[in-house]
């Protein structure tokens, strides 16, 4: 089981504080831009390179839309990993991406 978050609730927390915020969506994407400071994780390489992250950290969970982040969430979760997904996702933020 995962929370969710909505990006302005987000986004207010990202301007307080550095999170741990992991990017699920794939490389064209994000050589597009993301957010500094994120972690690249694609989904379709979630499996291999989930041992990027520490179970012991809680980590905000984002894609384009919302949906690749559930999907990951839901994985991540299931295997034991503390996990928020944005709603919203990329698409939403207001913010600057490098």
């Amino acid at each position: 089981m995962y929370n969710t978050i909505s990006m302005p609730e987000f986004e207010q927390k990202w301007k307080k504080e550095k999170l741990p915020l992991v990017d699920v969506r794939e490389m064209n994407e994000w050589e597009n831009g993301h957010l500094d400071g994120a972690i690249h994780v694609p989904l379709s390489n979630l499996s291999a390179e989930k041992n990027k992250l520490d179970k012991s950290q809680e980590y905000y969970v984002m894609c384009h839309s919302g949906a690749r982040s559930s999907m990951a969430c839901q994985q991540l979760a299931q295997e034991g990993y503390k996990v928020i997904n944005l709603m919203g996702g990329i698409s939403a933020w207001r913010g600057e991406i490098v």
